[in-house]
């Protein structure tokens, strides 16, 4: 008699707790959908508070080289302002604009800071179709049912 209640017990619970799920994921289901994105925009922006910090981290730099030295102004300004170099033997490459597209491209690639590939998952966009939605919610509480239902101990005849 004592197993007996304990294996309703156990199947009361697992029951009810599986129903419940079901039931609170249909019930939440756009809002899952929506912390999920709004997950990924504060992901997003963390990478690129980090991209802008190591960015200032490199300029500070290159003020701190320049000042130290005066003349690597002299030698970095005709390649960065494309101006002729002052030193006949130097040679400075000219990029054109599809090559610094390519360039810039492979660096935002490098970064992470390309298109977001993350996105909401597979079982949650098929949870919130409606057919879906409205199956899990049933299911859920024909589960709960079942449970109250079956597995809910029985009053003693004395009482």
């Amino acid at each position: 008699m004592q197993s007996q209640k304990i294996v309703h017990f156990l199947l009361f619970v697992a029951f009810f707790s599986v129903g419940a799920g079901a039931l609170g994921g249909a019930a939440l289901c756009d809002d899952l959908i929506l912390y999920w994105r709004n997950e990924q925009l504060v992901r997003d922006a963390h990478l690129s508070l980090d991209r802008l910090r190591s960015l200032n981290d490199e300029y500070d730099a290159l003020l701190k080289e320049l000042q130290d030295d005066p003349s690597l102004l002299k030698r970095i300004a005709p390649a960065t302002l494309g101006t002729p170099p002052e030193d006949p033997n130097a040679v400075y490459p000219k990029a054109r604009a599809q090559e610094l597209a390519v360039a810039r491209r492979a660096l935002m690639d490098e970064t992470g800071q390309g298109p977001s590939d993350a996105t909401i998952p597979k079982w949650l966009q098929r949870c919130s179709e409606p057919r879906h939605r409205i199956a899990l919610f049933l299911a859920g509480a024909g589960l709960v049912l079942v449970s109250l239902v079956f597995f809910t101990p029985k009053a003693d005849a004395a009482d």
